[in-house]
This record gives C-alpha cells, structure tokens and sequence, in this order.
C-alpha cells in the first residue's frame, strides 16, 4: 500500500512587496498617528473610520476587464460583484459623502488613517501595503479651505519633530496649467489626445529633467533602452508656453505670480487659478505662514490630471545618503490638493473638495535619517523569579509597579538558569531588573539591577563617572515602585 505524501511545510516567508513591523516600529508609527490626529483634531476635523473593502464601482480609479481584473488593486469577485481593497482614503470618503450627503454636516471635515493596498510591481523602499494619514474638507468651494490645508500640514510636520527650515510646502493650481495650455492652443474636446500627453509629460519633471519633458511635448522620446514613446505633437511655441509654465517660478510669490499672470494673458480660466494662488498667500501670510514654509511654485506637478484647482506637495530639503552613499534630498513626505469631481460620480452633482495625504512611513523613515527616533524603545521591566513557587508574589509585585503606570511583566520562561533572565530582560531593552529570593522575601527587600546604568558602564572606557552610581542594590519591599520609578526618572 503507497504510503500518503507527507504535506510539505509552509515557507515562513512575507509575500512579495510586504513587510512586518516590530514593537519599536509600531510604537513609533502609532505615536506619530497621535500626534497628527492631534493637529487634525484642534483644527476641527472628525475622525472617519471605513471599510479596507469598496467596491470596485466605487474606487472608480481601477476598473476591472476580463484580462486582468484586479489591474492596481487587489481584487476578487463576489456574488457577480468586484470587490477589491482600497487603494487610498480618498475614494472611500467620495463614497461617504455620498452616502450619507443628509447626515452630514455641510462642509464636511474628516481625518482618517489606516493601511491602504496597491498591486504594483515593489521595488526599495516601495510597498504594496502603507500607511496614509488623510484630512479633507468636503462641500467648501472656497480656496480658504485650501490655505487651511497647507496651515495645517505645515503644523503637522513641525508637530512630529521636522523643524522650520527643513521642509517647504509648495503650492500650484491646476487651474492655471489650464489656462497655459489654452494659450498654447490646447483647448477644446478635439485636443483631449495632446492634453493627456502633455500632462503626463509635466508629471515625469522630476524623472525626466525638462529636456526629456520638452521631448515629450514635441515629437516624442527615446529612452535609454531604445523605446519610442510619442510625443504631444506641440511646435515650438507651443512647447515654449508649457515649459514657461513649469520654469515661471521667481525670487518671491508676487513675482511668481505677476509671472503666472503674464504667461495665462487671455484665458479666463488661467487668471482664475492665478487669483486663487494670490488669495490662498494672503490668507497664509495673515496668519503667519510665510514662503519660509509655505511657498507658490509652478513646478508642482503631482497627479495635475486627477485634481481640478490648488495642489500643494510637502518637501523634506536637508539631505541624505542613498544606497550608494551619494547625497541627495530626501523629498515629498506628504501631497494633495482640490477634487472637485470625485463625489459628482456617485451624485451627477459637483461637490467642492480638498484634502491632503501624508505619508507617516515616509515621515517616519525622514526621522530616523536625521537621527530624531531612537531605533530601540524602552521595554519593560523584568520581575525576575528565582523561586517558582512563589509566583504570587511575583505577580503582586508585577501588579504594583503597573499599577503606578509603569510597564512591567513576570519572566513566564524557564527560571532555572538565572543569566538566561538577564539575557531576555537585554533583548527587550529592559531598563530595570528585580530580584528576589527567599533571602530577600524573608528580610523583606528586593534587589533592583539598573540595566540602563549596566549597559553605559559597559560601553565606557572609564567607569570613573558612574562609580558613584551602583548597578544593582537593595531597598526595602514597600520602596519597590518609587525605586524602580526614580531609575526610570534618572534621579537614582
């Protein structure tokens, strides 16, 4: 009789493009959620919790097609319907406010947190699950909601601990692009083609650099592994409107904006969208947000194709080192802008709105560049147990220093081999050990081992400055938490 295959075990491997997160990573990221929720919440928004889940309609963005129907997203079929996991906060809030358009107040202000998914190919530092950290303004027209926003993120990253001057708001309208590709001829359903390439093109600025952007406004680019990628088609003049546009940035905001101004002479549309940057510096600067954080700047390209008026991006400018050791800027940590369209899918009605998305793993990983996180958290103290039998105690003890707000727990392994204790209270970044046995129950003390002081000693070449510190002592049973809590403190 053949014998049955023996299953094969699982690879404990993390699928492609994810990653896991550890206590200190987690602790960290979750600090920094509270500390921006903070700022959203003093400026008055609510907080929206939703569904991972939307539907594939309603995402809208991804729409699937019999040969690859989770193209973007992931996504399955459920009941004839497609459902897939949402790839930002956006989408879900254009639902919402759809939704429930009569429960809500009008503007609607909501911040949301949470992961969202994308299926795309990851690369470094490139996942395909992230954190996004959201606040939108739904149902305000006017650009003050805007100016809110950038007042607001600029808080944001000044609260987690970016300091004035190394960081830079930037702030565009999509409004006035429109009116430059009026002026370069661009206007009108028969030009939809040009216009679509055209803004691809601006959006690639950063990658391509503007010769490869002019490139692709004219008859098209080939890049380096020989791929022809067709261009817009523009003449000259034509391209020369575009690029004046993207390079119209001068050495202040009114300059910039006389400068806008001139390039959108003649389209309605244009000098619009130029007021609106004019407005949104006015209220900015009322309430003293300068262009030392907040500055307009044509150049600001991010998804011109999705949102319909002001876009801002926020930019890290102190430097880092790449993979290769070369020195670069770190780069956008956060971005958004007007959508005047998204909730006009689920209503036939348009609904004013504008938010702004931060990125916290960005934020974060900018942090720790800068050497402002500590890679290690503090862990718990360690209760140490050097007689099984009287785990009671232990657990009293355990009890009473939790009870005082401080995190401790009971070593629960196996207690005979007492330097494995200290090794496990080492690899949790323990600050403090407690000792006890039947010696120190039947005197009633405890020993209290400092590991902080420990790990200083043992790092020192001189041992002179912490001579006057002991490592380890004794103190009275009934002294155990105001001890423990002075080592924590520093003050022992």
């Amino acid at each position: 009789m053949a014998k049955d295959k023996k299953q094969p075990r699982p690879k404990a491997v993390t699928p492609k493009g994810f990653r896991d997160y550890f206590g200190a990573e987690v602790a960290q990221r979750q600090h920094m959620l509270r500390q921006i929720a903070g700022v959203y919440h003093r400026y008055g928004f609510d907080a929206l919790e939703t569904s991972a889940v939307e539907t594939v309609e309603a995402l809208g963005k991804f729409l699937p097609d019999v040969d690859r129907p989770n193209e973007g997203v992931f996504a399955w079929e459920e009941d004839k319907d497609w459902l897939a996991l949402r790839y930002d906060l956006t989408a879900p809030l254009a639902r919402v406010a759809a939704q429930y358009r009569n429960d809500l107040p009008s503007p609607y202000r909501r911040y949301a947190m949470g992961p969202v998914w994308r299926n795309e190919k990851p690369g470094p530092g490139r996942f395909r699950q992230f954190y996004q950290c959201d606040a939108d303004t739904v149902g305000a027209a006017s650009v003050a909601a805007d100016a809110e926003i950038c007042a607001m993120l600029s808080d944001c990253l000044e609260t987690v601990g970016i300091p004035r001057g190394d960081y830079v708001i930037r702030v565009n309208n999509r409004k006035v692009l429109n009116g430059v590709l009026e002026v370069a001829g661009l206007s009108g359903d028969d030009k939809e083609a040009e216009r679509g390439i055209v803004l691809r093109a601006i959006d690639k600025l950063d990658r391509l650099g503007p010769e490869g952007v002019r490139a692709l406004l004219g008859e098209g680019r080939k890049d380096e592994s020989g791929d022809f990628t067709k261009g817009a088609g523009l003449n000259d003049a034509q391209a020369e409107v575009v690029m004046g546009f993207m390079d119209a940035k001068r050495e202040s905001g009114s300059a910039t904006v006389a400068r806008l101004r001139e390039l959108v002479e003649g389209s309605k549309i244009g000098a619009d969208g130029v007021a609106e940057l004019e407005t949104i510096a006015t209220l900015l600067d009322a309430q003293g947000y300068g262009p030392d954080r907040i500055e307009i700047d044509p150049s600001v390209v991010r998804g011109l194709g999705y949102y319909t008026g002001p876009v801002y991006e926020a930019e890290l400018t102190f430097e880092v080192t790449d993979e290769k050791g070369r020195p670069r800027n770190f780069g956008s940590v956060a971005g958004g802008g007007r959508y005047d369209d998204l909730v006009k899918r689920f209503t036939g009605q348009e609904v004013p709105a504008t938010g702004v998305s931060i990125g916290v793993d960005r934020l974060l990983a900018a942090l720790h560049a800068k050497g402002r996180l500590d890679k290690a958290s503090v862990g718990p103290v360690i209760v140490t147990v050097m007689d099984r039998d009287r785990m009671a105690e232990y657990q009293t003890m355990v009890a009473e220093l939790r009870n005082a707000g401080i995190r401790a727990e009971v070593y629960l392994g196996n207690p005979k081999n007492f330097g494995n204790q200290l090794k496990y209270a080492d690899k949790r970044n323990s600050p403090v050990a407690v000792i006890a046995g039947g010696d120190e129950f039947d005197k009633g003390v405890v020993q209290i081992k400092d590991l902080v002081l420990g790990a200083k000693i043992a790092q020192s070449a001189s041992a002179d400055e912490w001579k006057d510190r002991p490592q380890q002592f004794e103190a009275p049973r009934g002294d155990l938490v105001a001890k423990v809590r002075a080592i924590l403190a520093g003050d022992d």
